[in-house]
């Protein structure tokens, strides 16, 4: 890990939920976390962490209020599971009712429901901070908690590496992107740590695009 990672003393000892941070970003976002010596809960389907298929709405509710009866609260959740790797880039053409509903389960569905958990612990402390990977609209700023969101372009993480990341494919990302690299995990963890900080204590309702400069149309 970079020792030029930025240090935020308001995240230690701050209880941050991270979900799907087993690899990937959300494996990046929990060291840095860790570093900064938050108490870092991580959901994912490998048993050494809180075992949450994400999916599983009761599984869900439950693992959430494990957490809370564990540490009495989450300051910070990164709702960051999702489908990656070739289940991504499924062509239109052969989406079917069964992978749109998997789809909206791994990716949408656990996004509303576990922030509506974790929402009531935030709300009676008047502070909170939650940050997504995509959008989500949520009416709590009243309550001192923000909500913002990280939209990654094509990051280079082991399973995209594996699944999808081929020669070609690189080139073509590279060609479409204003900075000629390859991006990692660890740079769209910084934003994710940053807007889980306190120096981002005037930001709500913001989305960044963490995608080395992305152009549509080459």
């Amino acid at each position: 890990m970079s020792s030029s990672t930025a240090i935020y003393p308001s995240l230690r000892d701050k209880v941050v939920l991270i979900t799907g941070g087993a690899e990937g970003i959300g494996a990046a976002a929990v060291k840095l976390f860790c570093r900064q010596g938050s108490k870092v809960v991580v959901f994912d389907i490998q048993r050494s962490f809180y075992f949450c298929d994400v999916t599983d709405l009761q599984q869900l509710n439950v693992a959430a209020h494990q957490v809370l009866g564990d540490y009495g609260r989450v300051d910070v959740l990164v709702n960051n599971a999702a489908a990656t790797g070739a289940r991504s880039h499924l062509p239109s053409d052969e989406v079917t009712p069964l992978t749109w509903d998997m789809d909206v389960n791994v990716n949408l569905r656990h996004v509303f429901f576990l922030t509506q958990a974790v929402v009531p612990s935030m709300r009676s402390q008047r502070s909170g901070s939650i940050i997504n990977m995509g959008s989500i609209s949520w009416r709590v700023p009243q309550d001192g908690i923000r909500v913002n969101s990280v939209m990654p372009g094509h990051i280079v993480t082991e399973r995209q590496t594996v699944e999808v990341m081929t020669t070609e494919y690189r080139d073509l990302v590279q060609s479409r992107q204003t900075l000629k690299r390859d991006l990692m995990p660890e740079e769209v963890a910084s934003v994710i740590l940053f807007l889980a900080s306190d120096d981002s204590s005037a930001v709500t309702g913001s989305s960044y695009a963490v995608d080395g400069g992305w152009v549509s149309d080459p």
